[in-house]
């Protein structure tokens, strides 16, 4: 239980001049609204010294100077993977010896939270500008304009995906009940990989990559998967594709395809997938999949599909009206990866 709040000098006055009165502790309880044994305390803390103020409670020194707090805060705002260790060591150098819990409970007492690093793609000089440039030029684009755009991407769905991640309620020593276990295999138990659109109307055409996709199969991919798409969503007139830049995209003879079939195509910045809203709704689909515990790889294409039909065109209409934030999350972070 957490420490209560000290009552201020005037009410403990109050108190011991109720009591004076011939005022009963409980009376003076119920007037002054304060428990019965916080006015017991207080007048017997008056009785014995004749004090109503809290004399000043002893506690041991802190070990880490305010200096060497300093010193540890400015060393893992500048490098925030220091460890724990680290930081000792350094004390240690400065004349201070403290234990690790000491080091993690000071940073956690000035706001510092250990957590694990997340994962983001590895962005060079070139590509924060083109992030920011990308931003810049977008950011004031009205929510009709990416609502007539169609979004693309492939992405991998393993047969036991998320299923490793699954959580249960149980109970002590129970955790390796088989009802409460997942069962898993080597390297996912396989694996189907994908290409898929979507746009502000809903999802597209899912479609399995069988082999390895070059060029060629993707501009197939295109010619029976993007136009059909386009036509069933509506697109209308001057909609705009959007993938991103691997080679099989930018290929002269894929560029090419586009322009014969009056494409246009939306210019992409690199190592940007927070930028493409299409990441969610893979992550969309790979939880209603392991919802649903596919028994093969023939069962995990057939739920894929059927689960990527059934997304709601509000979750797709919703991802597309907020994408105005993600480019003012890119300039707030200077370019760099976002929380998207």
């Amino acid at each position: 239980m957490g420490k209560t709040k000290e009552l201020s000098q005037d009410l403990r006055v109050r108190i011991v001049d109720l009591h004076k009165a011939g005022m009963g502790y409980k009376k003076i309880s119920k007037v002054l609204d304060v428990k019965v044994t916080t006015i017991g305390a207080i007048i017997r803390k008056f009785k014995e010294y004749n004090m109503t103020i809290n004399r000043p409670r002893p506690g041991a020194p802190k070990k880490i100077s305010p200096r060497g707090v300093a010193m540890m805060l400015r060393t893992v705002r500048n490098r925030p993977a220091t460890t724990r260790q680290e930081l000792a060591n350094d004390l240690k150098a400065a004349g201070t010896t403290v234990c690790k819990e000491t080091i993690g409970n000071t940073l956690r007492n000035n706001g510092f939270t250990s957590c694990s690093a997340r994962k983001v793609p590895l962005l060079k000089g070139a590509h924060v500008e083109a992030r920011l440039k990308y931003a810049n030029d977008h950011l004031k684009d009205e929510p009709s304009y990416w609502e007539k755009v169609l979004w693309s991407d492939e992405t991998k769905i393993e047969h036991f995906g998320l299923n490793s991640t699954r959580h249960v309620w149980r109970k002590k020593n129970a955790a390796y009940d088989p009802k409460n276990t997942v069962p898993t295999v080597k390297h996912g138990g396989g694996s189907i990989m994908f290409w898929g659109c979507f746009s502000a109307k809903g999802t597209g055409l899912l479609h399995r990559i069988t082999g390895k996709m070059d060029g060629a199969m993707y501009r197939t991919i295109l010619r029976d998967n993007l136009l059909p798409s386009a036509r069933d969503l509506k697109m209308g007139r001057g909609w705009v594709f959007q993938h991103d830049n691997d080679p099989k995209h930018t290929a002269k003879a894929t560029k090419d395809w586009l322009k014969k079939n009056h494409i246009k195509v939306m210019e992409w910045p690199s190592q940007s997938p927070d930028l493409n809203p299409i990441e969610n709704l893979w992550r969309e689909l790979k939880v209603r999949v392991a919802k649903r515990q596919p028994t093969n790889l023939r069962d995990l294409e057939r739920i894929c599909k059927e689960e990527w039909a059934k997304i709601p065109p509000g979750v797709c209409a919703k991802l597309v009206v907020n994408y105005n934030k993600r480019l003012t999350a890119v300039l707030a972070n200077k370019g760099f990866a976002t929380k998207y």
